[in-house]
């Protein structure tokens, strides 16, 4: 439960991409700090986030929940399948996942 108060206060005080489209954008780039997907993306977005996370050495979590729940514990109306957190604001997520 740690790992979801931790997104959703990355989300409202730090600054966080949402979607995995946006996120593989910003990972070609070298940005961020700590991807989070859902458990269930698609497989080819699976390993382009990891392949782009690997190259500019960014951690990658794997979120137990679905995209549906991920959506919902950003506190968003929709599904996300993968965020980045490019400054987590007031949140301790980078030292519960790292």
């Amino acid at each position: 439960m740690d790992i979801d108060r931790g997104i959703r206060v990355a989300v409202d005080t730090g600054n966080v991409i949402l979607g995995s489209k946006e996120t593989v954008q910003n990972l070609k780039l070298g940005k961020g700090r700590l991807v989070v997907m859902a458990s269930n993306i698609p497989e080819d977005l699976k390993e382009d986030i990891e392949y782009y996370a690997g190259l500019s050495e960014i951690p990658v979590y794997t979120h137990e929940g679905t995209s549906v729940e991920l959506g919902s514990v950003c506190g968003k109306p929709f599904t996300v399948g993968a965020l980045l957190i490019k400054d987590p604001g007031d949140s301790t997520i980078l030292e519960i996942v790292g």
